[in-house]
């Protein structure tokens, strides 16, 4: 007997995901471009229409459909369904009747979720962290995401605060300030976003490869680490030691069985999850047991299969 289906939206800074989900498969998909500088309502008819061409070719009506779920980049009240901060992304969300606007266009419940948020759900149901009930995932991108998981569900509090800010925690007590107001958080410390202003910190004049002209992202990065280059060796060790740092953090919070990383920035794994692990196994404490680091399984797509455990735990 087939499981549950739904149309899932995943926005990103420059993209939107749309899926049709069924369990953890994709059925069908497809990408719109996007401006995160720009209004989410610009994006509504857009993704609508997108998501009609995708309910049509999985042979799927919207009458069988559990619902619409988005992951948005920001805070959120799940339960409230709506957006309560962007940090600079798509910043009329917070304005916008998403709830009104999807129910009246499609006749479905619509749910809101924070995308890293939905990105451990994929992962717990169907990935990196299945078979585990406590769990945090921590996404490395343009920003650095972070989720938690207690007992099979994701961490809520009145104010939807709880376990969704987790790249915004200190960990650089005199460090640079965010874009959310506060200093040394992991975000503004090792972040892509953030990328140029550490390589001018820890490097300046003497970044070499890095002062090419090109962009300067993590790809960048790691290829001047493969060609030896100094500057770009002390900028890789600079980022890691943010991201372990803020990995002790969160397991000292939530006591997970394990941690999901995820984000463009892990298509280097091999380089970076040993390293972390390492400094955990040494400075976690955890009591007669180390918590190991896993990488997410499904990469972009994870948050997209999170919809339908997140409309499973809402039923």
């Amino acid at each position: 007997m087939p499981g549950l289906t739904a149309l899932a939206l995943d926005l990103g800074g420059s993209h939107v995901s749309c899926a049709v989900v069924r369990d953890g498969s994709l059925l069908t998909r497809k990408t719109l471009p996007a401006q995160a500088a720009g209004n989410l309502a610009d994006l509504l008819v857009p993704i609508a229409d997108c998501a009609d061409g995708l309910m049509d070719a999985a042979g799927i009506s919207w009458f069988d459909c559990a619902g619409i779920v988005l992951g948005f980049p920001g805070i959120v009240h799940a339960r409230e369904k709506r957006v309560l901060a962007t940090n600079a992304k798509f910043v009329d969300a917070t304005e916008l009747d998403l709830n009104g606007w999807f129910t009246r266009r499609f006749n479905v419940p619509f749910y809101i979720e924070n995308d890293a948020r939905l990105a451990l759900l994929g992962e717990q149901a169907f990935g990196a962290a299945r078979g585990a009930d406590d769990a945090v995932m921590i996404t490395l991108g343009t920003g650095i995401g972070g989720s938690a998981m207690l007992n099979g569900r994701l961490l809520e509090s009145k104010h939807g605060l709880a376990g969704m800010i987790g790249g915004h925690l200190t960990v650089v007590l005199d460090g640079r300030v965010c874009s959310c107001g506060n200093r040394g958080c992991a975000e503004s410390e090792a972040a892509t976003a953030a990328l140029d202003q550490v390589i001018d910190q820890v490097a300046g004049k003497d970044a070499g490869l890095l002062n090419d002209g090109r962009p300067r992202g993590f790809s960048e990065l790691f290829e001047a680490v493969d060609r030896g280059n100094e500057a770009a060796l002390a900028v890789l060790d600079h980022c890691l030691q943010v991201w372990s740092v803020l990995t002790v953090s969160l397991i000292h919070a939530y006591d997970p069985e394990v941690v999901v990383y995820g984000g463009s920035v892990l298509k280097r794994s091999r380089d970076i999850l040993p390293r972390i692990q390492e400094y955990v196994n040494a400075h976690a404490w955890t009591p007669g047991r180390n918590v190991p680091l896993r990488v997410s399984i499904f990469g972009s797509d994870a948050a997209l299969l999170g919809a339908i455990p997140l409309i499973e735990s809402s039923r």
